[in-house]
């Protein structure tokens, strides 16, 4: 079986969108619902908001880079040479070190045919393909995040605005469900009940902790 050199799977911006937009939307929507609780300055209330979206923007962008870069310790899912040594020394018998072999052999035989059967494309790194997922995901992080505290930057009155931000953030859960499900080959529905319920727990949960502090 023929090993890839850094082999990343990836299905282009869809795959940016999936992660990044939901990312930036909960994030945002919960910091907004939970800051505007505490007795704080409009002013302060921007900046800490906006310090939270731009350093999320950054870490999912990383995180996007760094998952397209792979892993070069892993990148034959074979039992090499220096592994076999390490479980030498560890004083494992030989007949169990070939058994971990061989069902490592089954095993990327199974992921592989499953590559085949789902019809996902497998590339080689590329810096560029790489930068382009990370600047595509930082856009759809701020995309979400803007739903979220978008709201707030055009109304000072956070009762008002976070009325607005809520039906803005299950309105973009509703979009994105029906988006995701279309690409994912998945049932709308299921998907949509599930989205809702992730904002209504954020939702709750920073109810909970104004009750609380």
């Amino acid at each position: 079986m023929n090993t890839s050199n850094k082999a990343i799977r990836s299905s282009g911006w869809k795959t940016d969108y999936l992660i990044g937009f939901p990312d930036g939307l909960f994030l945002l929507f919960f910091a907004t619902q939970v800051i505007q609780g505490f007795p704080i300055e409009v002013q302060t209330f921007y900046t800490i908001n906006l310090c939270i979206c731009i350093m999320g923007a950054i870490l999912v962008m990383f995180s996007a880079y760094q998952a397209n870069k792979g892993d070069t310790q892993h990148d034959s899912p074979l039992l090499s040479d220096e592994e076999r040594t390490k479980l030498q020394r560890l004083d494992i018998n030989e007949n169990t070190i070939s058994l971990i072999a061989d069902e490592m052999v089954k095993d990327a035989a199974l992921w592989e045919n499953t590559l085949q059967q789902e019809q996902v494309k497998e590339t080689t790194f590329s810096p560029l393909r790489a930068t382009r997922s990370a600047l595509f995901t930082g856009f759809f992080f701020l995309l979400g995040g803007t739903l979220s505290f978008g709201p707030y930057l055009s109304n000072e009155n956070f009762t008002a605005a976070s009325q607005t931000s809520t039906m803005l953030v299950f309105l973009g859960l509703t979009i994105f469900s029906f988006t995701k499900a279309r690409i994912t080959n998945q049932r709308p529905l299921p998907v949509i009940l599930r989205y809702w319920l992730m904002g209504a727990g954020i939702f709750g949960g920073a109810w909970l902790l104004h009750k609380i502090f």
